[in-house]
């Protein structure tokens, strides 16, 4: 189960996916997210506007069993595709694979406002994680085939225009032999006089 939460403190509005658990965050870090948001919004992990940050971090205390208790804490945020999740590691923990794209967000306290806000729109989805996956991967290689594809076509006409021009730079086409004529070929009147 994934809870979807909808951030509208910015227009337009963030949807923030939660895992019910830690076995279901295992899910979300081992297929990705239900939607590729990064993409889609053309993000970077700096783009991420303020108020969807602290609308995240606020889930994240709020459901965190320790970080419930505690004030004064930080939360860790990196882009999906940095995770590092290895075999050896308990379920719940992960690591990253660059640590200069992962960013801390200080939260202070509890905002009851901002959890109670976010909670009004929390949704239960039961998406199939592996299913979505396959298909935003398909998806992914008919992108690059397809601008691979793209690509070459263009290489193709680049080098047509390119041979092109070289045959109107060398006059090849203009020096055949079906094309000249000598004096020999009758043609060596003397009328010019």
């Amino acid at each position: 189960m994934v809870f979807y939460f909808t951030s509208e403190v910015v227009s337009p509005p963030y949807t923030i996916y939660m895992g019910k658990d830690k076995y279901e965050n295992e899910d979300l870090i081992k297929y990705g997210w239900p939607e590729d948001i990064w993409s889609f919004r053309g993000l970077t992990i700096d783009g991420i506007p303020k108020e969807v940050l602290i609308d995240c971090a606020q889930l994240v205390k709020n459901n965190s069993i320790q970080g419930c208790k505690m004030n004064n804490i930080s939360v860790v945020y990196t882009p999906w595709t940095n995770l590092k999740k290895t075999g050896g590691m308990d379920v719940g923990q992960i690591g990253f694979h660059r640590q200069k794209e992962v960013r801390l967000v200080a939260v202070e306290k509890k905002i009851n406002e901002i959890v109670n806000r976010l909670e009004k729109t929390k949704e239960e989805r039961f998406p199939d994680l592996a299913a979505e996956k396959e298909s935003r991967d398909r998806e992914e290689r008919t992108e690059k085939k397809t601008q691979i594809q793209e690509m070459k076509r263009n290489e193709r006409e680049e080098m047509k225009k390119k041979k092109e021009l070289d045959e109107l730079k060398s006059y090849s086409s203009l020096m055949k032999s079906d094309n000249m004529t000598t004096n020999e070929d009758g043609n060596d009147s003397d009328d010019f006089m």
